[in-house]
């Protein structure tokens, strides 16, 4: 639990295949940002291969909001040979225009791949069908991180 202009409350940071199913999950404090959890959320990655050998721990291409537009995020997904589609903010792109020719080109961005994006956001409608994800019930952070891994197992059922 972390504190936020609500309250108490707990943040669920999701990284879904293409088919919307959850693929790595972290929980964090309300307060905790999106970007930081980024890392952490990829490590969670362990897509078994169908012909055995060590399991997938890393995605082809990760479609994500302008929570996640940052140089050190861009660097970090580049180092690991992630392909990304990340709008940039407003702020970003009016600082690096201010900057002019040392400010560098703007990042790609395909509005194409972006629209895909949804599939994230149908994946937690999905999660908070559940009455006691949406509404967390739960007191300890242990149960309610059980309760949306099982939630997910389901999702894979």
């Amino acid at each position: 639990m972390g504190q936020s202009w609500g309250g108490l409350t707990s943040k669920l940071h999701l990284a879904v295949d293409g088919r919307g199913r959850p693929l790595g999950l972290v929980m964090t404090g309300g307060n905790a940002g999106d970007c930081t959890m980024l890392a952490a959320v990829l490590e969670q990655i362990a897509m078994p291969r169908p012909g055995g050998g060590r399991p997938r721990t890393r995605p082809d291409h990760l479609v994500a909001d302008k929570g996640y537009s940052s140089r050190a995020i861009r660097a970090y997904l580049r180092r690991r040979g992630i392909g990304a589609t990340i709008p940039e903010c407003a702020d970003q792109a009016a600082g690096r225009t201010r900057r002019g020719s040392r400010g560098g080109r703007p990042p790609a961005f395909d509005p194409e791949i972006y629209k895909r994006r949804n599939v994230v956001e149908r994946c937690f409608n999905h999660l908070k069908h559940w009455r006691g994800i949406a509404t967390r019930y739960d007191k300890t952070a242990q149960s309610y991180h059980t309760a949306v891994t099982l939630t997910a197992l389901l999702m894979w059922l």
